[in-house]
C-alpha cells in the first residue's frame, strides 16, 4: 500500500470515528447536546482535526439526515414491493413510515427538525427527493385509474406526509394524551380515508 492510500485510509478511519462518536452522543444525550468540542474530546483529537473532515456541526448532522432518508427509503421500497395494488402499497408504505419513525426516533427528529432549533439541513437532498418519488408513484397510479381530473397529485402527497408526520410528531414530542396503540389506530383510519378519497 502506497503512502497516499495509507493516508486516505487513516483519514477515512478518523471520519468514521467522528461519525460513530457523534452518533453515540446523540443516542445518549440527544441532538441538542452535540458539539464539535465534545466530539473532539471524546475521540481525543483536537478541534481542527474535526474541522478537517466536517465544515461544521451542521455538516455532521447532514450526514445523519442523509442516512436517515436512505434508511427510510429502503423501508418504503420493501413495503411497497410486497404489494401490486396501489391501495395496498400506500397502506404498507404508511405502516413502514410509522415503524421507521418509532424505531429510529433520533434520525426522524433530525430529518424533519422535531424539537431541534432551526433545522434546515434536510432541504433539497437527493435522499429526500427519492422518498417523495416513492410515495408519489402509487398516488399517481390511483389518480390515473380513477380518471379524476380534480385531484392534484402533489397536494395529495403533501396530505399523506402531513397526516403521517403530524401523528408521529405528536407521539415523539410526547405531548399527547393518546397512547401509541390508539395513535396508530388514528393513523390507520386516516390512511384508509385517504386511499378512498383517491379512488
Amino acid at each position: 500500500m502506497g503512502i497516499s492510500e495509507r493516508r486516505q485510509r487513516q483519514k477515512d478511519e478518523v471520519k468514521n470515528d467522528i461519525i460513530c462518536t457523534a452518533w453515540q452522543m446523540v443516542k445518549k444525550e440527544g441532538w441538542q447536546s452535540l458539539s464539535i468540542r465534545k466530539i473532539a474530546d471524546a475521540i481525543e483529537y483536537s478541534v481542527p482535526v474535526i474541522y478537517d473532515h466536517f465544515e461544521n456541526k451542521d455538516a455532521i448532522l447532514l450526514e445523519f439526515s442523509k442516512k436517515g432518508f436512505t434508511l427510510l427509503s429502503g423501508k418504503i421500497i420493501e413495503a411497497r414491493d410486497r404489494h401490486k395494488e396501489p391501495e395496498k402499497q400506500i397502506k404498507a408504505m404508511a405502516d413502514a413510515y410509522w415503524d421507521f419513525a418509532m424505531n429510529n426516533v433520533e434520525h426522524y427528529q433530525l430529518m424533519f427538525g422535531i424539537g431541534m432549533p432551526c433545522c434546515e439541513i434536510a432541504k433539497a437532498m437527493p435522499e429526500q427527493q427519492k422518498f417523495r418519488n416513492l410515495v408519489m408513484e402509487p398516488i399517481e397510479v390511483l389518480i390515473k385509474r380513477s380518471k379524476r381530473t380534480d385531484i392534484n397529485p402533489c397536494m395529495k402527497y403533501h396530505t399523506f406526509w402531513s397526516v403521517m408526520h403530524g401523528l408521529i410528531s405528536i407521539k415523539i414530542i410526547g405531548n399527547s394524551v393518546i397512547d401509541q396503540e390508539l395513535n396508530k389506530m388514528v393513523l390507520d383510519d386516516a390512511i384508509e380515508g385517504y386511499i378512498k378519497n383517491l379512488s
